[in-house]
């Protein structure tokens, strides 16, 4: 996983109100949770940035006024107009603390179905893991190079030891698919057309 780090201080105040002050302050509520204590902070906004505008998976490390934790974000929490984060909600670890985590797919290598006029279709975008923190992997890596036109790679082909992929074996990663262009020009949709239009006249 990336590293990034969030700076907080301990909430003096749990109610409503004093939540509501914070936002107004352009803090963002938080609770640490999953180890010895349960931990209410808040944090500056922006801090968040690198954690809720990004796909990649991270290990937190909270500074709560001198005091380091290792997290993941588990949570968070948006306002319904604005969007701007509200709360967030992170998971203690440590690096033999099995966890559940989404991370990015990345494809590696070009499909040969390119050549043939093919397009290259990212369909799984993220996928769910459960292991030791410490094994979690920034990117998995899925190679499309012997894809050919009308061909896919599945999630069955990942192999991660230690891991467990929590998505369905049978979901598609990434195909190749053929362009609209491509079929109307060997003529495959252009006999469709017709198969209907004599269909339509025999009614």
């Amino acid at each position: 996983m990336k590293k990034t780090e969030i700076v907080g201080f301990k909430r003096a105040n749990l109610g409503r109100s004093a939540s509501n002050q914070l936002r107004v302050d352009g803090q963002v509520p938080c609770v640490l949770y999953g180890g010895s204590e349960q931990v209410s902070f808040y944090a500056p906004a922006y801090l968040f940035r690198p954690l809720i505008f990004t796909p990649n998976a991270y290990e937190v490390t909270l500074n709560i006024e001198g005091k380091e934790y290792s997290a993941i974000l588990q949570d968070r929490q948006f306002h319904p107009v604005n969007d701007t984060l509200i709360h967030a909600d992170f998971l203690e670890i440590t690096s033999d603390k099995v966890i559940k985590i989404s991370v990015p797919v990345r494809l590696i290598g070009t499909p040969a179905g390119l050549a043939a006029g093919g397009k290259l279709q990212h369909k799984l975008r993220k996928i769910r893991l459960q292991g030791p923190a410490s094994a979690i992997p920034e990117y998995v890596d899925v190679d499309v190079t012997k894809l050919k036109l009308g061909e896919s790679v599945k999630v069955d082909v990942i192999d991660l030891p230690g891991l467990t992929i929590l998505d369905s074996i049978s979901n598609p990663v990434a195909s190749i698919v053929i362009p609209r262009a491509a079929k109307v020009d060997d003529g495959t949709e252009e006999e469709d057309d017709e198969g209907g239009e004599e269909a339509a006249a025999e009614e």
